[in-house]
């Protein structure tokens, strides 16, 4: 017997019709003899129409007390999906509970709409297991230590599956979505983009922090932290496959190596579109620069991705980086308000009409001139590189968000992910 968690997103929870076929597969795996956790998403566009009603009545400048009642109000979705799955649970006949985040509890830190999961308390969840019940836990939220309902961020649902899976010491965390399992890169984008049957958590970690929408990162972080075996596949299979064929689909996430993975330079593209470029022109070119200009934007709780500083003429510099499209507007407002003036910069600038495309493979760690063919194919297809940034086993490019799916495509092709990597 074995304990298992089971993530689904919203389009699996999209209907009464759809949770009513995750009960009859989780009924499925728990009658199989395994104990069942469960951490369901929000049903599909509720988040989205609670943040609607929210949007509505806002004030022109939100501050924090807003921010406390949009986790509040976000964190019901998940509340009501929990229920609404053990209730189906409970009319096949399998015992099941549901318990809101607090309530386990999660305990998280206290950054309204971006928190981080501190730790989680077992023993409740336990007792229900030994107790033979399926418990459902309610996804992308916790609680802080000021009993304040808090939320991980979108997508945090898969953060709080694999922490749940992590502090049970479960066997596997199964991530089921409405795709079968994690691609050589978007297939809407590239029709010929093929389904990985392992990844490793490396590449899976530089594919999710780089745009892949599979998985959120920073569930694949606590993943390969805590070394939790994770897998990507598709809740719209028929529930009553059979459970060893189940078992074995999708998107095995592995923690080692093998000789099939090398084969392959590279293991697929990932973009983001969401993505915005802001310049700070004519700075100081001396010691502190970047942490002026970056320690301002991160106490304004704003994430930075690539970063750019060129080389200095005449005792200054242009300093550039990358945002979320989201945060573009503060970030200028906030450089032009306090950090223009302190550093007596001559501008800020910004676009927000970029986005980043990379390659990704452990194989780029034994293979010389990866890069040079990934800026040789984007050449030849006319597209000019803003910024670059690399590691190991990724090589990201900013480029015109225009170009974003022809240089997609001609990447694909130049690296053969089309083709089926013989074993």
């Amino acid at each position: 017997m074995a304990l298992i968690v089971h993530k689904y997103g919203g389009t699996s929870m999209g209907s009464t019709e759809r949770i009513a076929n995750v009960a009859r597969r989780v009924a499925k795996w728990a009658r199989a003899g395994h104990q069942m956790v469960v951490v369901p998403s929000a049903m599909s566009g509720e988040t989205n129409r609670l943040l609607g009603l929210a949007k509505e009545l806002t004030p022109a400048k939100p501050g924090a007390d807003y921010l406390r009642e949009l986790d509040m109000l976000a964190a019901t979705g998940e509340q009501a999906s929990s229920a609404l799955l053990a209730i189906a649970l409970q009319a096949e006949g399998m015992p099941a509970v549901s318990y809101a985040g607090w309530q386990v509890p999660i305990r998280t830190s206290s950054a309204y709409t971006k928190a981080r999961i501190d730790s989680i308390d077992d023993q409740r969840v336990r007792g229900d297991l030994n107790a033979g019940k399926v418990v459902i836990i309610t996804g992308f939220q916790g609680v802080d230590e000021d009993s304040n309902i808090t939320t991980l961020g979108r997508g945090g649902s898969d953060t709080s599956a694999v922490a749940v899976a992590a502090a049970l010491k479960a066997d596997e965390c199964l991530i089921y979505t409405d795709v079968d399992g994690v691609y050589t890169t978007d297939p809407r984008v590239v029709p010929e983009a093929r389904r990985l049957q392992t990844v490793s958590f490396e590449e899976m970690l530089e594919m999710a922090s780089l745009g892949s929408k599979v998985l959120q990162i920073r569930s694949v972080e606590f993943a390969g932290k805590y070394k939790v075996p994770m897998r990507v596949l598709s809740s719209f299979t028929p529930w009553d496959i059979d459970i060893n064929e189940e078992a074995k689909s999708g998107t095995l996430i592995t923690f080692e190596e093998d000789e099939q993975m090398e084969q392959a330079v590279v293991s697929g593209i990932a973009f983001n579109r969401d993505e915005a470029k802001i310049s700070v022109l004519g700075v100081p070119d001396k010691p502190g620069i970047a942490f002026h200009i970056l320690g301002a934007v991160a106490d304004a709780n704003i994430e930075v991705d690539v970063i750019i500083q060129n080389v200095s003429k005449d005792g200054k510099t242009d300093f550039s980086f990358t945002v979320h499209r989201n945060d573009y507007a503060r970030t200028i407002d906030l450089l032009k308000d306090k950090v223009l003036p302190a550093l007596g910069a001559a501008d800020v600038l910004g676009d927000a009409k970029i986005c980043k495309v990379s390659i990704v493979g452990i194989g780029m760690r034994s293979h010389v001139g990866v890069a040079s063919k990934m800026f040789r194919v984007l050449s030849e297809e006319g597209i000019n590189i803003q910024m670059i940034s690399t590691s190991e086993i990724k090589t990201s490019v900013v480029i015109d968000e225009k170009y974003m799916e022809l240089a997609v495509r001609a990447l694909h092709r130049a690296f053969d992910l089309d083709q089926v990597v013989s074993v």
